[in-house]
């Protein structure tokens, strides 16, 4: 399959991508949360509970998966052919995480070292997406000129190795929600970001058609006091990129980025209900996909039945604000 086409089926009309890359502290952290121990068994069970929902097909178009469950095994069956069964794209974080950049309190991605042996392995282990995550801070100083463009030149030689490697990259800068900033300032810092990203993806000879955009939507600071407008949300998010992505991109997939469960979908929604552009507008959320199913499952291990019910009414939900379909009054009306 070309890379183009695999950006395609990603960004696919009323399907959206799960986030299921939590690296294996951050799952520890959430299943703590719930009290149920963090280890390789549960870790899997409850992913393959997901996986294998009775809707997850109609609503999901594919998978980013961490490094230890692309080499799980369930039933004999690896976890990428379990995704293929159900028709969805099996995709694989590759970053190594966010380190701190000298002489700053930001970070800058790292992971570039040994990536195209990696992105060799993991095409032959079934992936055909990979993820990238670079992350930014707004405070008064930040975000500098430096950590804007560290990121964004490691997010191009990222993208153009996975190009490489006859995979679709998801390119994602992540300016982060924390802080006291209003949405005014969340805008002019992601436009810096996407302005930069682009530039150097350009420079690195990327091709648009073949990558998904992962960004952030353009939110009050989550320290402001101030509620998010949706209508805001959704004008200033749809102006953001509007203005820097190229029109050859197939589409956008929003990170939930700390939105809770509920408002990540309304705000969904109603960018599809005033999208006019071409892009594809749809979700890659993990949080405000998995939260919910997570807290039912740790009620009760073996029952497999309600936490994928209460996982596929939420991928419902999403699946209808990527058409721009969803209201209010259907939540819980299920």
């Amino acid at each position: 399959m070309k890379i183009n086409e695999i950006a395609k089926l990603m960004v696919a009309k009323g399907k959206g991508i799960l986030a299921a890359d939590e690296s294996t502290g951050t799952m520890t952290k959430r299943l703590d949360g719930v009290n149920i121990k963090s280890n390789e068994e549960n870790r899997l069970a409850f992913r393959h509970t997901l996986f294998t929902s009775k809707n997850f097909k109609n609503y999901i178009s594919g998978v980013i998966l961490y490094d230890e469950t692309i080499r799980q095994e369930k039933n004999g069956k690896s976890i990428p052919e379990i995704l293929n069964e159900q028709g969805v794209l099996p995709g694989i974080k590759v970053d190594k995480g966010a380190k701190q950049l000298v002489g700053s309190d930001e970070t800058v991605t790292e992971g570039l070292d040994g990536l195209r042996e990696r992105l060799s392995e993991y095409y032959k282990l079934g992936a055909r997406f990979a993820k990238w995550r670079g992350v930014y801070k707004i405070t008064d100083e930040y975000p500098s000129k430096n950590s804007i463009v560290a990121n964004a030149h490691a997010l191009a030689r990222y993208a153009a190795l996975v190009q490489e490697a006859h995979m679709a990259p998801i390119v994602e800068p992540e300016v982060l929600m924390d802080g006291k900033h209003n949405i005014e300032k969340c805008y002019d810092v992601t436009s810096k970001v996407l302005e930069e990203c682009m530039n150097q993806l350009r420079i690195a000879g990327i091709d648009f058609s073949g990558m998904v955009l992962k960004p952030n939507m353009i939110l009050n600071g989550s320290e402001s006091g101030i509620k998010n407008n949706k209508e805001q949300v959704a004008e200033l998010t749809l102006k953001c990129i509007a203005n820097h992505l190229p029109k050859e991109v197939p589409g956008v997939a929003f990170l939930s980025g700390g939105q809770s469960e509920f408002e990540a979908t309304e705000h969904l929604n109603e960018i599809n209900k005033q999208n006019k552009s071409s892009f594809a507008f749809t979700y890659s959320y993990g949080r405000a996909l998995q939260q919910s199913a997570l807290k039912t499952w740790a009620k009760d291990l073996n029952n497999i039945e309600a936490v994928q019910k209460v996982f596929d009414e939420r991928s419902k939900m999403n699946s209808l604000a990527a058409k721009g379909e969803w209201k209010a009054d259907l939540e819980n009306a299920a």
